[in-house]
């Protein structure tokens, strides 16, 4: 079941937290059914303004967020634009410029190197003031710690902190992640989720097996 678009805040008199779905209007970022966005600080419908930085159209780069995710106060997803070229001699952006430096407009991207999209997979936790950077693959069901600095990718089910982001350890055994990514539960329709609530919250893999048919 698809959110409805109107359904923005999920909570009765909560307004910091937000389905983040709804309030995206940028084509180069999506998100999937369910995630959230808490904000305390600024309104969490700014999402876009405040959380997404230096994703210039020109760039063409995209932000894409998984189903289920959890997105605390203050996350930051920082695109290729922020970059300064280090193929140069000079980090100086000079292209950005163009008409001073008589240089060619559509160029300006040679200011930045451009390390490719943010993806973000499903039931992906990201904390408190955490920073994504370009180029940056999240697995599924992954933890970003608070005010960590993602600069490589991060394994499914594994949680990662500090500067910059590290593994600390993963989540669950080998077996139990290859079984989750499987099974894939985040895909299911609402109903099917609903009766398997307790099975996903209390660890039941066979039980999640069993309604996956595996």
């Amino acid at each position: 079941m698809t959110i409805p678009e109107k359904l923005i805040y999920p909570r009765t008199g909560d307004k910091e937290t937000i389905y983040l779905k709804p309030v995206i209007q940028n084509p180069n970022i999506t998100v999937g059914d369910f995630t959230m966005y808490n904000d305390f600080v600024n309104d969490p419908v700014l999402f876009e303004k405040n959380n997404v930085l230096y994703q210039y159209p020109i760039n063409h780069d995209k932000l894409k967020i998984g189903k289920f995710c959890s997105i605390a106060c203050g996350a930051k997803f920082l695109f290729n634009s922020a970059n300064h070229t280090l193929s140069s001699l000079s980090t100086y952006p000079f292209p950005l410029f163009f008409k001073e430096w008589d240089l060619l407009k559509e160029n300006v991207t040679q200011a930045w190197d451009n390390k490719g999209d943010i993806v973000i997979g499903h039931d992906v936790w990201i904390g408190y003031e955490a920073v994504i950077l370009a180029g940056v693959t999240i697995g599924d069901g992954a933890i970003i710690g608070t005010r960590a600095v993602v600069t490589k990718d991060v394994e499914p089910y594994t949680i990662v902190g500090g500067i910059p982001a590290k593994p600390i350890r993963k989540r669950f055994s080998d077996e139990v992640i290859s079984a989750l990514e499987e099974i894939k539960w985040w895909d299911w329709p609402e109903y099917k989720i609903k009766e398997n609530l307790p099975a996903i919250q209390n660890g039941d893999m066979m039980q999640l097996k069993k309604a996956a048919g595996k």
